[in-house]
């Protein structure tokens, strides 16, 4: 993995934060050190991140204790924004890419959250796939159901692992 000089960062980190400051500048929301620093965590690893494995890479980079609550309180917050998603399967974290690589807020639509889920080497694939949305939009409005928010997680084998 290629690292920003002086950071630790893999390269585009830096720059999906900047992004993720944008969008909470554009809210009127902050982008605390915290949140950005567990933003940063999330979006830096190459699997989804559990929230006392944060706590620790908190922990080892700063130098001092750190305590739970505010590790869950800026989960917290990065979900509110949609910086980052849940793995409910995994109860694990990971970075809404979506939204930072293309700076689409997904704000006022339904963000269908897809993900496939390696159970070989726990790598985790967000889709963006509007066929799958449509889908099952139409199935639960036929059931006078409405949808505010939707995961889709889907275990199995990656291509790599396959």
């Amino acid at each position: 993995m290629t690292q920003m000089a002086g950071t630790g960062l893999p390269a585009g980190t830096e720059s999906l934060l900047e992004q993720a400051a944008s969008l909470c500048a554009a809210r009127a929301v902050r982008l605390t050190d915290m949140r950005r620093l567990v933003l940063g965590l999330v979006l830096a690893a190459e699997r989804p991140l559990g929230a006392y494995e944060l706590l620790e890479q908190i922990r080892a980079s700063r130098g001092k204790p750190v305590a739970p609550p505010t590790v869950y309180r800026a989960l917290d917050f990065l979900m509110e924004q949609g910086l980052i998603h849940k793995i409910e399967r995994l109860s694990a974290f990971v970075g809404c890419r979506h939204m930072l690589e293309s700076g689409h807020a997904c704000h006022g639509h339904v963000h269908a959250a897809q993900f496939l889920i390696c159970s070989a080497c726990g790598r985790v694939t967000e889709l963006d796939d509007p066929h799958i949305l449509k889908a099952l939009l139409e199935v639960t409005k036929a059931r006078g159901f409405t949808v505010r928010q939707t995961t889709i997680e889907a275990e199995g084998l990656c291509a790599a692992c396959g």
